[in-house]
């Protein structure tokens, strides 16, 4: 009778340690979430740094779009362009 004890014991045992341990069904579980969650921010990160290549592309071959650069972001103005200034 004592070994059909410490046997249902060591089946509870065993069957927690596959549940909640290391590498068990709850960590497996959540392991999932977590690549998935990983895939999705990677493929996030990928179209960004396909963007960035190709502004850097522009950047390094187009005038016209450097000039756009220069104008709309840094506020340059080329010779003989009219400035109107608003005062408040």
């Amino acid at each position: 009778m004592k070994i059909g004890r410490y046997l249902v014991v060591f089946l509870i045992l065993m069957a927690f340690l596959i549940t909640f341990g290391n590498r068990g069904i709850v960590d497996n579980y959540l392991m999932s979430k977590r690549l998935a969650q990983l895939k999705m921010q990677n493929g996030t990160i990928a179209v960004e740094n396909d963007e960035l290549k190709r502004k850097i592309l522009l950047l390094r071959s187009d005038l016209a779009y450097v000039e756009s650069i220069a104008r709309n972001e840094l506020g340059m103005v080329k010779k003989g362009d009219v400035v109107y200034r608003l005062a408040n």
